[in-house]
């Protein structure tokens, strides 16, 4: 190990008279070099650029995967220029265990072969996933992370070039202030009655070495001013290519935006075919179960209120050219299977003597017939049935 002890000893007298310099500037005492204007307005562009891409950039990766140790683990991959594992998304790991648990259940069981179509859905699902993290992340997290760790880290060190040429500048300035300022005083012209010959002949020794002192004073601050110049101009380079930065994320955002709109399109699919085959498989042991989640899942989290009141309107009669046949309540009998409980959520007052009565928070049994309307359910309460509309119920089982 080479220990030079000069210059460490050079390096600790440059840190301390800088933090001096520093201190000076602060309180207003030492001279300061101003950067132009348009330099100063690139300086503060870069640092938003840098402090705004650094906050979407780990937020982002919060998004694609926010188990914080799975990213330290990442993170430590990364850095050791390993292969990252692959890791099971959320998505497959529960379509696993569905499936392992419909083999327990008993995969002939209604249950248990619900389990499996589920099961199969939500694997689909999380391969989906797994393809959008892996696009997110070469198309979007790699450019970001690209420009944090290697153009700011050049724009960075050629900043602190900079910064220590300016001090470097603003040294020799200083000292060409205090040359010419001894120079001046050494020049003055001596008091010839109080100053005898010899003093005289000093004096003009004197000013003759500070006048040397001034030439190489204003020699080292021409060499400190080229030096300022050439390094400003590099930085303010590095700079104005933060524009084309600016452009290359947004293609970045844009590829990111695709892959996101893909992924979500990819699940909507997958749900979609879920809740038809699920519909069909299982209309017999839950008939109207899923219609009824169907015209329910829009984007209002529940159906349109009354204008005067909390609860939702009555549903529409049906209006097409063929009516059926009249209801007759007292001649409805209860399924063998399909029956479920419901939730009451708000009060409803029955039109007529077919419908029945609800209260809020009350639990009911309910079901459908063959040929009924998808907006109303057969309502039973102790000995009590009718029809009650399903926008104010919550199917529980």
């Amino acid at each position: 190990m080479d220990f030079n002890v000069k210059k460490l000893a050079s390096d600790a007298g440059v840190f301390f008279t800088r933090a001096v310099q520093f201190t000076e500037e602060k309180l207003g005492q030492a001279e300061k070099t101003e950067l132009d204007a348009h330099l100063e307005n690139l300086i503060a562009r870069g640092d938003c650029t840098k402090n705004w891409t650094e906050k979407i950039f780990r937020q982002t990766e919060v998004l694609l995967q926010p188990n914080p140790s799975a990213r330290i683990e990442e993170f430590f991959y990364e850095k050791l220029d390993k292969k990252i594992p692959a890791r099971t998304t959320n998505g497959e790991l529960l379509g696993q265990y569905m499936q392992d648990a419909a083999k327990d259940f008993g995969p002939g069981t209604p249950y248990g072969s619900t389990l499996i179509t589920v099961g199969e859905y939500q694997k689909k699902l999380g391969g989906a996933e797994r393809e959008f993290l892996q696009a997110s992340a070469v198309s979007f997290l790699t450019p970001l992370r690209n420009f944090l760790e290697g153009d700011w880290r050049t724009i960075s060190k050629e900043r602190r070039l900079l910064e220590n040429r300016r001090l470097d500048l603003d040294v020799c300035k200083a000292r060409l202030k205090k040359a010419k300022l001894a120079e001046a005083k050494a020049a003055a012209a001596p008091d010839f009655q109080e100053t005898r010959p010899r003093n005289y002949i000093l004096s003009a020794s004197a000013s003759a070495l500070w006048s040397e002192e001034v030439d190489k004073a204003e020699q080292e601050l021409r060499v400190a001013q080229t030096e300022f110049d050439r390094q400003a101009e590099v930085t303010r380079l590095l700079l104005e290519g933060i524009s084309s930065t600016h452009v290359n994320h947004l293609r970045c955002l844009h590829e990111f935006v695709e892959a996101q709109a893909a992924y979500y399109a990819q699940c909507h699919k997958h749900m979609q075919e879920l809740q038809k085959e699920l519909s069909s498989a299982n209309g017999d042991t839950f008939p109207n179960a899923f219609a009824v989640n169907a015209s329910t899942s829009g984007i209002s989290a529940g159906p349109p209120p009354l204008s005067g009141g909390s609860a939702p309107g009555r549903p529409a009669a049906s209006s097409g050219p063929l009516e059926p046949a009249p209801l007759k309540i007292e001649e409805v009998k209860p399924p063998a299977t399909g029956t479920r409980k419901a939730k009451v959520l708000y009060d409803y007052d029955a039109a007529d003597t077919s419908e029945l009565s609800l209260l809020a928070d009350e639990l009911i049994t309910v079901y459908t017939v063959p040929g009924m309307d998808p907006d109303w359910l057969i309502g039973e309460r102790g000995n009590q049935k009718g029809k009650v509309p399903v926008t104010y119920l919550e199917l529980l089982s």
